[in-house]
């Protein structure tokens, strides 16, 4: 019992403790006279504002015999069924000339900040997944016994580790991506993969190397090969090991898929800052896009935990 008032007395101070920065927040915009005005911003995240459907050329307004309208091309086409539409603009009669505008549509539809927030999520997923398979090469090559293959792997790192993102993705961009053509979304998948596959490569060296050298020598004088001992024995203990590591990174790799917004990729960040210019409400943008990338980390964290534990639970 009275470890149950224990734990009640420090959850409290855990929600007061939230409810004083709350606070703070909101007294630093009273501070510097700020109205907030979060409505604004729901419409950049989902909206149903009604859309105009509008003549593809030039037509009359024609009914059928059941009495619906549809536009009618000069050639006696039917363009347009407006039998489907509720909200018509147009009698029958009227005639229409290339744009009217002939009825108005409402329909859920996702806000720049959910478009941008997919974008992000595409971007972070394909390069966590180059950046696994490129840093467990690189990992590998770092254990390697062949010299030219170690350096070369130790150079790629400290390269890599050595320069900030931002001048990678530019690099990437403007002369890798000029040379090849390539796209923006494809520059900066590959500048994230690289730069993240350089410390996956010092993760995987790690566990690789905590584990005892007995569980190699012991594969090895069972009949496997170097490879089938690395694949069976070896890398599966090293992963159990490297899990927490690698969540830490995968989630910084989420927050550092930010910075291709450089290129014009319109991602969550961008996204962000074209709603700000359009909404005039630069805080409650800022806050909802720093609450969307929370969900997205703390997703990943979520799901790297689980699976922690199913790990834990299989030994």
């Amino acid at each position: 019992m009275q470890t149950q008032y224990k734990n009640l007395g420090w959850n409290a101070l855990f929600v007061l403790i939230l409810v004083a920065l709350g606070g703070l927040v909101f007294l630093s915009g009273k501070k510097i006279d700020y109205n907030w005005n979060w409505q604004r911003v729901v419409p950049y995240i989902v909206n149903n504002q009604a859309s105009a459907v509008t003549a593809p050329e030039d037509g009359n307004i024609v009914s059928n015999a059941e009495g619906d309208l549809a536009l009618e091309s000069l050639a006696g086409d039917v363009l347009v069924d407006l039998s489907e539409y509720e909200d018509l603009l147009v009698y029958e009669g009227d005639l229409i000339f290339e744009g009217d505008r002939l009825a108005s549509l409402e329909e859920w539809r996702i806000g720049p900040l959910t478009e941008g927030l997919i974008v992000t999520i595409k971007i972070s997923l394909w390069s966590l997944l180059f950046a696994i398979v490129l840093g467990l090469i690189i990992g590998l090559m770092r254990i390697s016994s062949n010299p030219a293959v170690k350096k070369l792997s130790i150079a790629y790192v400290e390269l890599i580790r050595g320069t900030p993102l931002l001048v990678q993705i530019f690099i990437v961009y403007f002369f890798i991506g000029t040379v090849f053509d390539l796209e923006r979304f494809v520059a900066g998948v590959i500048a994230l993969s690289l730069f993240t596959a350089a410390y996956v490569a010092e993760i995987v060296r790690a566990g690789i190397q905590s584990i005892p050298k007995g569980q190699m020598e012991a594969a090895r004088s069972l009949g496997m090969s170097y490879p089938k001992a690395m694949i069976y024995v070896i890398l599966p203990q090293a992963f159990k090991r490297t899990l927490p590591p690698l969540a830490g990174q995968f989630i910084n790799l989420i927050k550092d898929s930010s910075l291709v917004s450089v290129i014009s990729i319109t991602d969550l960040t961008k996204a962000g800052r074209e709603v700000v210019s359009g909404s005039f409400a630069p805080f409650e943008v800022w806050f909802t896009v720093a609450l969307l990338y929370l969900l997205l980390t703390s997703s990943l964290s979520w799901a790297i935990q689980r699976l922690e534990k199913r790990l834990s639970a299989s030994d």
